[in-house]
């Protein structure tokens, strides 16, 4: 839109949009043409304060507590008596979202982690013994690695790998439902950037998460519960925070409910799958010791599908290239690659093409998103 139309006037400009902005003050009608929520915009929050505040008359009194009091009271209620299964992969959002259900129905919560052979090193049993022995939740652990990796094979498309595994989470879901009795409803840990990038209303698919875009048409639950759903994850922290869970849970990387399938560009295999796991723990122990964990909002590895010649001693080698990834956002609908010390990445680089046989190049991503999504797929 170039000018306004007739009741409204330009109230901001830019070089490139002649009308960034416009208003009509008689009717308290407001419109800009970029994106004021994103956290890289000049003074963005500022524009949202005074619309939210000054202009629809709004109180600021969102606070933690409050939302953690106020939803275990609304799930007390309205699951009062029904048992609910838990899509739990391990991450930050399911975490919290189960320990906020845990506080609301206690026993009638049953947590169904899928260890889908997609973790990272060590982290199927870091899961089991966090959440079950440590939280008390009541946790089923199902090991499906082979079946997900059938699945996958030959498998090379980004969307169509999230899609596979997304119906085969509900799948097995469904199949410990009928082990475990009458279920009345499927919880998951899904949060609002979930929503906005598997598509909503008009707008576009960026990529479909397994707890949204990834649903398959007909599944057996009743009732789908995401408690998280109209959070962004520093939100989601804050509530896990209050919910008492550890810091190293709650502060722990983000990681895609699709796992380590779209940190493997191209086919998903064993193989590839090992070479990641010791990329990515490598990468991020580095970031560690550092002290940078807190100030990168997220990190890890990616196992490109492209291969290159290298050489080890005095042998020609041919191996993959790794691409290491971190950024640094508010609220991951934005972010802006993280300007690591040369001396981190160097000593990544040469751990990892050292240490890793099957790796001989390593490579660092400084897109930021947009126009790059944070994952590679």
């Amino acid at each position: 839109m170039k000018k306004p139309p007739e009741g409204f006037k330009t109230i901001a400009r830019t070089e490139k949009c002649p009308c960034a902005a416009l208003c009509d003050d008689n009717r308290k009608l407001y419109g800009v043409q970029f994106h004021p929520e994103v956290s890289h915009t000049v003074y963005g929050r500022q524009i949202i304060r005074n619309f939210i505040f000054s202009i629809c008359g709004c109180r600021p009194d969102w606070k933690a507590e409050n939302f953690v009091e106020s939803a275990i009271q609304k799930y007390k209620s309205v699951l009062s008596g029904k048992k609910v299964l838990l899509a739990l992969s391990g991450g930050v959002d399911s975490t919290v979202a189960a320990a906020l259900l845990h506080k609301a129905i206690g026993r009638n919560l049953i947590c169904v982690f899928v260890d889908h052979g997609l973790l990272r090193k060590g982290e199927g049993d870091y899961v089991e013994k966090t959440l079950s022995g440590g939280l008390g939740i009541n946790l089923v652990r199902v090991n499906a690695g082979d079946r997900f990796l059938t699945r996958l094979s030959g498998v090379s498309e980004p969307e169509k790998k999230r899609k596979i595994i997304g119906e085969e989470f509900i799948r097995v879901f469904e199949e410990e439902a009928k082990k475990l009795g009458a279920i009345d409803a499927l919880a998951q840990g899904t949060i609002y950037p979930d929503v906005i990038e598997s598509g909503s209303g008009g707008s576009a698919v960026i990529k479909s998460h397994h707890n949204v875009g990834g649903l398959p048409d007909v599944i057996a639950f009743k009732e789908i519960i995401e408690p998280l759903r109209d959070l962004f994850k520093d939100e989601v922290r804050e509530v896990g925070e209050q919910l008492g869970l550890p810091g190293k849970l709650v502060w722990r990387q983000p990681f895609p409910g699709p796992g380590l399938a779209v940190r493997v560009t191209g086919e998903v295999t064993k193989e590839k799958l090992g070479l990641l796991r010791e990329a990515d723990v490598i990468f991020r122990k580095e970031i560690e010791n550092a002290g940078l964990e807190r100030k990168v909002n997220q990190y890890f590895a990616v196992l490109t599908d492209s291969r290159s010649v290298g050489v080890m001693g005095d042998t020609r080698t041919y191996g993959y290239t790794v691409a290491l990834r971190a950024v640094t956002t508010d609220d991951f609908m934005t972010a802006e690659w993280a300007r690591l010390p040369y001396e981190v990445l160097a000593r990544a680089s040469g751990r990892i093409t050292n240490e890793v046989r099957g790796i001989t190049r390593v490579v660092y991503d400084i897109t930021s998103k947009p126009p790059a999504t944070v994952e590679w797929e």
